[in-house]
């Protein structure tokens, strides 16, 4: 029996491994795919941290020497694999764990390659686990390319398509900017509910996060009031793109688990220059159209959904009580879902892996205590 086994090699997952190997704690980390972070490896080429580098770091790991402050998806990729490996860390990938079950003296894990027995399991797969596309009436009558956004790598194979965006946080927005600027002949972004906005980078350069991350400790109502001054002053008004500034603040929304997109400058120009056009919420298709919620329609080559996940967690952990009626762990780390069964991440806020470390180190100091005792 193992002391402590991790399910996920991703961020989550690397951060509570090496938070309990400074324990002394030789964790297994576990994941179904071959490589470490797997979900950060499939994704858009363009894509990089929203968040600065020293506050996306793993618990008392900088980044390389020379790293910029938006860390690029390979560079954090190298980031979490090379410490994935370090001496202490059993890591045992291809393996998919199909269930956990209670055990008189822990947990049993069940996988297609036999049962793995542990005193304490930390569930690290991520809050982007299963990708989501809507059930939109005539969606299978489609006549064009329909694909999620998990998908998308890059512009080249739509250059001169009509392609239609759908979604409203960082990843739609990026996707939508990187078409429009990679040789797409048109671009629509279908937006249901208008994104709050953050920048990536104040004047100068600096994180964004600089002023985001105190927030945190305000009053929501005040983070919110101040949160909105910021985008007006920062972007301006964008009501007459689409955009307009949503009654529901920053940090109402975020404690519901809604991200607020963070963007570069240049995609808010490519909205204020038309070259991403936002439109209405898609509403269904039919043949090679989309009807927009407007009742208005357009006629894409290509639709992309950046239409979100599913956690995935109920055939993992959902007969044991743990999960709410979302799905969402009832208990985040460092506070026990049960008796030595921890969920870490599944969250969506900016400078996620910065405070996935904070947390793995209260859990990796709790666990080490109740091994000690035991």
């Amino acid at each position: 029996m193992s002391d402590v086994v991790i399910i996920g090699a991703g961020p989550a997952g690397v951060s509570a491994a090496v938070s309990l190997r400074d324990r002394g704690i030789g964790p297994v980390l576990i994941d179904r795919a071959d490589q470490v972070a797997a979900s950060w490896r499939s994704r858009y080429d363009r894509l990089k941290l929203n968040t600065g580098r020293q506050f996306s770091q793993l618990p008392d790991r900088p980044y390389p020497k020379g790293t910029p402050t938006f860390p690029t998806r390979d560079q954090v990729v190298a980031y979490l694999d090379h410490h994935a490996h370090e001496d202490g860390i059993t890591l045992q990938l291809g393996t998919f764990v199909e269930r956990i079950d209670r055990q008189p003296h822990g947990w049993r894990l069940t996988t297609p390659a036999g049962d793995i027995d542990a005193r304490y399991v930390v569930v690290a797969t991520g809050y982007e686990h299963t990708a989501v596309i809507p059930d939109w009436p005539g969606r299978d009558g489609f006549t064009g390319e329909l694909l999620h956004s998990s998908t998308y790598r890059n512009p080249t194979a739509f250059t001169g398509q009509r392609v239609l965006v759908v979604g409203a946080g960082s990843s739609a927005m990026e996707i939508a900017h990187d078409l429009a600027s990679g040789g797409a002949a048109e671009v629509w972004l279908a937006v249901r509910t208008p994104p709050n906005i953050i920048l990536r980078a104040l004047p100068g350069g600096l994180p964004g996060d600089l002023i985001a991350n105190p927030l945190y400790h305000a009053p929501v109502r005040l983070a919110d009031a101040i949160a909105r001054a910021a985008r007006r002053s920062a972007i301006g008004d964008l009501t007459e793109f689409g955009l307009p500034i949503p009654a529901e603040g920053i940090f109402t929304r975020n404690a519901r688990g809604k991200a607020p997109a963070i963007l570069d400058m240049e995609v808010i120009e490519a909205v204020k220059s038309g070259a991403i056009q936002v439109v209405a919420a898609v509403s269904g298709f039919d043949g090679g159209s989309v009807i927009l919620a407007d009742g208005t329609a357009v006629a894409p080559d290509a639709v992309i959904a950046a239409t979100g996940y599913r956690r995935g967690l109920e055939p993992l952990v959902g007969h044991l009580g743990v999960l709410d009626d979302s799905g969402r762990p009832r208990s985040l780390a460092p506070i026990p879902a049960a008796d030595g069964l921890q969920f870490l991440g599944f969250l969506a806020r900016p400078s996620l892996i910065g405070y996935m470390g904070k947390q793995s180190k209260r859990m990796a100091k709790r666990i080490a205590r109740e091994l000690s005792v035991a």
